[in-house]
């Protein structure tokens, strides 16, 4: 039996062979290192990619908050729960549609140092408290349903509330009160006009649109005015618009404050000839459901409703995963929101030959401000400097038949604009 006997040259020697091998080991197998300028999302092997759903879960508008979450869901569907080979975790958080719940959310969904982006909001109140935070950390911030102008763009210049990294598949509404004006001027023959707001960025930004389009046709603004939200008591308001002489007003509000204002007013004789309008948010099948009758022949300027096969499509998976129709047809750029998100990080993400997923958080955004005809089932989508990437297309609806439901309101249009068409 022999023994082998090892010098201190003999020891010293192996330590260096030792020591180049692993250095050589080193050099073959770098460790990712990130050059982002605002640094990077490191996703273990094992890990799941973290990305924040902020929506109005609770109160009169949840209807839409749960329509944007489902259509983020449908998207998710699509790639079986994956996003570049990752699963996905949704952390779903209730905004309320106020910019304190908007806050309150933004900080547990921020406290996650690997939260990669946010889904949301619904209200634009709510975003523009969310979408400061979420720049000020990094992130990236797509919306289905904010179209303030007041959060991207007015008359092509930076908004008040732009931040870098906010994005958004829902039409930039600044040409809703353009629209509205338009056919109140030259299809109705009105020369005085009321508006009713509730302050915050979204409905506020709606009339000041309204306002200017109106005044520059020749119209006459004869009120201007606002409730507060939660307000019920709307007799007040009404009849400072009875007073100011209005032929028509103009009140793009929510639920419940705006199904006051159309209840209130439907009891006070001075309205029956003055002609209603609102926007949007009230273009909705709990709205209907709410007022009734109360609400023939009432007017609404909303976003053009998205059709062709592949919404068609989409609104089959919806009945078959929710057993239920939409209430809304906003969903559809919720979805639209998820899959330019999922697209953009399966374009930039680097993977570790570990399984592991590095996301660069600048060049997020970078891809998405390059995003240029990207397919969605609302059209294609551009996003431009401001972040808005849908065109602004709309249309004024007229309800005739309100126990025909929110289909028949929104196939019964009267008026569309487009500035590109103008």
């Amino acid at each position: 039996m022999s023994v082998l006997k090892f010098t201190t040259k003999t020891v010293a020697a192996m330590v260096v062979l030792l020591t180049v091998v692993n250095t050589a080991c080193d050099k073959t197998a770098p460790g990712f290192q990130c050059a982002d300028s605002i640094g990077c999302v490191d996703i273990a092997p094992d890990e799941p990619l973290k990305i924040g759903v902020l929506q109005a879960l609770s109160g009169k508008v949840a209807s839409i908050g749960e329509g944007q979450v489902r259509g983020i869901e449908l998207a998710l569907d699509e790639r079986q729960g994956k996003v570049a080979g990752h699963s996905v975790v949704l952390q779903t958080e209730d905004t309320g549609c106020s910019a304190e719940g908007g806050a309150n959310a933004a900080l547990k969904t921020l406290a996650d140092p690997e939260q990669i982006a946010i889904l949301g909001t619904t209200c634009s109140g709510a975003a523009a408290a969310v979408s400061k935070a979420m720049s000020e950390t990094g992130l990236t911030m797509i919306s289905g349903n904010n179209s303030a102008p007041f959060l991207t763009a007015i008359a092509d210049e930076r908004a008040p509330s732009w931040q870098h990294g906010y994005f958004r598949t829902a039409p930039n509404e600044e040409n809703a009160g353009k629209a509205a004006a338009l056919y109140a001027f030259e299809k109705l023959n009105v020369r005085k006009t009321a508006t009713i707001n509730d302050g915050d960025i979204y409905t506020r930004g709606l009339t000041d649109g309204f306002i200017k389009a109106f005044q520059d046709l020749g119209g006459e603004v004869v009120l201007d005015t606002s409730i507060n939200k939660g307000d019920k008591q709307m007799q007040p308001v009404l009849t400072a618009v009875l007073n100011s002489q209005a032929e028509f007003l103009f009140f793009p509000l929510f639920q419940p404050e705006g199904n006051y204002i159309l209840l209130q007013a439907r009891k006070m004789p001075g309205f029956k000839d003055i002609t209603l309008m609102s926007d949007g948010a009230l273009i909705d099948s709990s709205f209907l459901e709410a007022v009734g009758d109360k609400a023939k022949g009432m007017y609404f300027i909303g976003p053009a409703k998205p059709a062709g096969p592949d919404c068609d499509a989409l609104a089959e998976k919806y009945k078959l995963k929710y057993k239920s129709i939409p209430s809304t047809s906003y969903y559809l750029s919720a979805y639209d929101a998820a899959i330019l998100l999922f697209s953009a990080l399966e374009k930039i993400a680097v993977p570790g030959p570990d399984g592991s997923l590095h996301i660069g958080r600048q060049a997020l955004r970078d891809v998405l401000y390059d995003t240029k005809n990207f397919k969605g089932v609302t059209g294609n989508l551009t996003c431009d400097e401001f972040g808005d990437c849908a065109l602004p297309n709309f249309n004024v609806l007229r309800l005739d038949t309100p126990s025909a439901g929110i289909e028949a309101l929104q196939s019964n249009v009267i008026f569309s604009y487009s500035p590109e068409k103008q």
